[in-house]
This record gives structure tokens, sequence and C-alpha cells, in this order.
């Protein structure tokens, strides 16, 4: 297989670039021919994918965290080759939450390499959002409201790594206040009073936390999280039982999946798709059910 591999070495604050010889390394002991392009700025790893001709190569491969994932997928529906080839992911960085859907862990980079070598796709589901002024692409999670709060304030933390967003809810909390949101869900009005909003893709966000335990990555549905009003306390408490998928019990969370997906909120604020902070609300989502072949372990469904 001949590999492009856009490689972020700032990822896992510069865990990556120490992890280059031996993902290289590795590379070569599976027999994968790998072309790795590094990216040196934010925006670079769009630029990279978008401008690159794909039809020279058998896999186009994200290395980095979520942030970079999200990079190369907008970058690989901006690049005009015909016969795309499929993506695939080497986890190195703080947050990899898509790698929680291949059933590994964001420190498994040799396995993730087990899996592009075995040189199997599969069809899954991408998000895609529209605002007022732009348009991108997705494979886990966008977050509105208080979400798009905690990672504005999450990003001077980064040296805390997966403590930073802990550090940020706590900031963030003693200011928390609900607002009017009006939700049009596959063509039904939903007025709330709420303190966020998350779209799934996928399962996880931020590796650890389980916020849309019902998404499949497959269902042509995007999963939708709302939480209602609450207290600061009792959102204390919800935010612990993020981590396991139980939060989905509370009263004042509303689990909805939908096809698409409307949401205006009365203070428009930015978006967290993917972990990365951009555009701004009002925005509307749709499910384009099966649109990419990403490389699979072939051993899950």
């Amino acid at each position: 297989m001949k590999l492009l591999i856009i490689y972020n070495p700032q990822a896992g604050a510069g865990r990556a670039n120490k992890l280059l010889p031996d993902i290289t390394q590795y590379l070569k002991a599976k027999g994968l021919n790998a072309e790795i392009k590094l990216t040196t700025h934010i925006g670079h790893g769009i630029e990279l994918a978008a401008n690159t001709d794909l039809s020279n190569f058998d896999a186009i491969i994200a290395s980095g965290g979520d942030g970079t994932l999200f990079e190369v997928l907008n970058g690989y529906y901006q690049n005009l080759s015909t016969n795309k080839p499929p993506m695939g992911l080497i986890p190195n960085g703080t947050g990899n939450a898509f790698v929680r859907e291949l059933k590994l862990l964001k420190t498994d980079w040799q396995k993730a390499i087990d899996i592009i070598a075995q040189n199997h796709p599969k069809a899954i589901d991408v998000g895609h959002l529209v605002t007022e002024k732009e348009s991108y692409y997705f494979l886990n999670i966008v977050g509105l409201g208080f979400i798009s709060e905690v990672a504005q304030a999450a990003v001077p933390l980064k040296w805390l790594g997966n403590a930073a967003y802990t550090v940020a809810v706590l900031q963030k909390l003693i200011n928390l206040k609900a607002q009017k949101m009006t939700l049009e869900v596959d063509g039904k009005v939903l007025e709330r009073e709420a303190v966020f909003a998350e779209v799934a893709n996928s399962t996880y966000t931020g590796t650890s936390f389980l916020i849309a335990p019902k998404a499949k990555i497959d269902d042509g549905m995007l999963d939708l999280i709302l939480l209602n009003k609450l207290s600061r306390i009792k959102l204390l408490r919800l935010f612990n039982s993020i981590y396991d998928g139980s939060h989905i019990s509370y009263p004042e969370v509303e689990y909805i999946q939908a096809k698409k997906i409307k949401i205006v909120e009365e203070q428009p604020g930015k978006l967290v798709p993917d972990g990365e902070i951009l555009a701004e609300s009002p925005v509307e989502f749709e499910c384009l059910q099966r649109n990419l072949q990403f490389l699979w372990d072939a051993s899950i469904n």
C-alpha cells in the first residue's frame, strides 16, 4: 500500500514528534510505503489534503489528534481528485476520540497501523454543518453554548492535558446561564431554555467522555444531546456521569436522533466541531450516510 500521511508533529504537546521515528520504522516493518507530510501551522492539514493528487495513493492517513483528523477530513472533501482513496487514522494527540470507534486507545498507534495494513475500508457517516458564512465536515461531535465557552477557556490550559477541560468547566461554572434555543429536528420545531447542545456523529468526545452512547457510525443519524436548565451543583454531578454515558438518564437531558438539525441560539456563539473553535451559530447539520470510506478493523462491525 502507498500511503499519504499528514502528520502533526506538535500533537500531544510534541509527543508526536518524538514518536515519528518509531512510527516510520513500524510502517516499513508492515510493508507500507508512506509519504509523510508534516503540518506546520493551523489549517495546514486542510491545505495538504486538498491540494495533493490523491489518485497516486491507496489511502490518506491523518496522524495527530482530533484536530488533525478534522483538518484532513475537510481537505479531503475539498480535494478534486477522481477516485479518492479511503481515509485512515494513526493516533498520537492529546485528544483522540474517534479512535474509540475502532476499539483503540489514543496510545494504540501500532494497532492503528495494523488496521491500516489490513486495507479493509468501511463506509461510515460524516456530519456536515453549514452556517451563514462557512461549511465544515466532522466525524465526532459539535458543541454549542456552555460547551463552546468551556472549549475556549481550555485553550490556554492545554499544557494540563486532559485535565484542561475539567479545570475550564470549573472556571466557567461560576457564570453558568441557560439561554433560549430554537431547534428544528427533522422538520419538528422545539423551543428550549438550554445550557448546551451537542450534535454527535460518534460516541466519544475528548477521548474519555461517552457523550453519545447510542451513536452508531453508519446508521445515517446524528445524535442530539440537549442539556436543559439546571443548577450548578447538578451540572457538576452530571459532568462526572459523562465518563460512562449515564448522563442521558438525567431528566434535564434530552437525547434525540435525527438526519437534519437546525439550531438558533438567542445569543449566537462559537461552534466547537471535533475540538476546533470556529464558525458561529445559527447552524444547520446533516448526516451524510456512509459517505466516506475509512480503513477499519475487519474483526469489528
